[in-house]
């Protein structure tokens, strides 16, 4: 038999090695059914999930796709997230992206604006042919820098019928501008470039790659509020992983040079489907979900302010956490329709 696949067949799945044990930073709950599954995304990369089901239900069902942190893994918060949603009647996959966590791809730790937009379609390819998921009913959502990252998915792949972005950074824009648009110059830019082309360089010299670090540990005295929230979730036993990069050592260094070239948005007046952006009143990312939601028409686009709530409340503090309300603007886009 002839194994080589032709020049336009679909990548087979690789072998990934993925834990059985339960291992997240969450509790397991007895209200839904966990499994681990796989896809492929449109470069070949294949990428581990957690499935979350719904007990006791019958009938094709809405599902969701979830991921993020940026820098985080499937066993931390989109997890907490998915699972949260299959108790509320959502089929519902926290998947790792490309590079990073259980799923495929080499090198380790690579992020991409364009790979990364593709996973989350990956995920829509993937539910959209399951037999327990409704097709018409596919929505996604995006922590922080995955946030931003599901609006971009959503500009570009109409099979997405609703959209949940929470506590969202824009990864192009504070890659390119520096947090609060500080370093929004040609010449800071520029400066930039020239380090990571140089570390390039030294990489590609080196036979491996420079990492750019996780969350800072141990904190500086000057560490600012936010920085602080970061270190509470990711380097404590409160929400450290492994596998994050944010709770050990953090994405290739270069991995900021495809950011820094491109922009999300652009076409975000374009975006049919309905969108949700959920945002921390006390968080330092606000802005971002603010300045996004301006650029979004229609009246099914909704902005969110949790009262008192940070950017990493957001993370896991489900009594901030507004889940009964992204439930709900998910029913009212793709309806829930339990067959019991």
């Amino acid at each position: 038999m002839n194994n080589t696949l032709s020049d336009n067949t679909v990548a087979p799945v690789e072998q990934l090695q993925l834990t059985g044990e339960w291992d997240k930073v969450f509790p397991e709950s007895d209200k839904v059914d966990h499994r681990k599954v796989t896809f492929v995304n449109r470069y070949g990369i294949t990428l581990a999930a957690d499935m979350y089901t719904p007990r006791n239900t019958a009938g094709k069902l809405p599902a969701i796709a979830v991921c993020g942190p940026f820098g985080a893994v499937k066993e931390q918060s989109s997890g907490l997230y998915a699972q949260q949603l299959a108790q509320r009647g959502f089929i519902a996959i926290a998947f790792d992206p490309s590079f990073t966590g259980e799923s495929g791809g080499h090198p380790r730790r690579v992020a991409s604006p364009d790979i990364n937009v593709e996973d989350f379609s990956a995920a829509v390819d993937f539910l959209s042919v399951h037999p327990q998921v409704d097709h018409n009913r596919i929505g996604i959502l995006g922590i922080c820098g995955w946030g931003g990252i599901a609006i971009q998915a959503a500009i570009n792949d109409p099979r997405i019928k609703a959209t949940v972005a929470s506590t969202m950074y824009d990864m192009t824009r504070v890659t390119a501008n520096g947090y609060f648009d500080a370093d929004n110059s040609k010449e800071k830019r520029n400066a930039c470039r020239a380090a990571l082309a140089a570390q390039r360089t030294a990489d590609y010299s080196d036979g491996h790659y420079q990492r750019a670090g996780g969350v800072a540990d141990p904190l500086p005295a000057d560490a600012p509020q936010f920085v602080k929230d970061y270190h509470a979730y990711y380097k404590t036993p409160r929400g450290y992983h492994p596998r994050s990069g944010n709770s050990t050592d953090g994405w290739n260094t270069t991995s900021a040079l495809p950011f820094m070239n491109f922009r999300f948005f652009e076409y975000a007046g374009e975006l049919d489907s309905a969108v949700l952006i959920v945002h921390g009143e006390k968080a330092h990312s606000r802005y971002f979900g603010e300045d996004t939601f301006k650029l979004l028409d229609g009246s099914n686009k909704q902005l969110l302010i949790v009262d008192g709530a940070s950017h990493c409340d957001l993370y896991d503090n489900l009594e901030k956490i507004p889940m009964n309300c992204i439930a709900e603007f998910l029913d009212k886009w793709m309806p829930v329709k339990f067959q019991h």
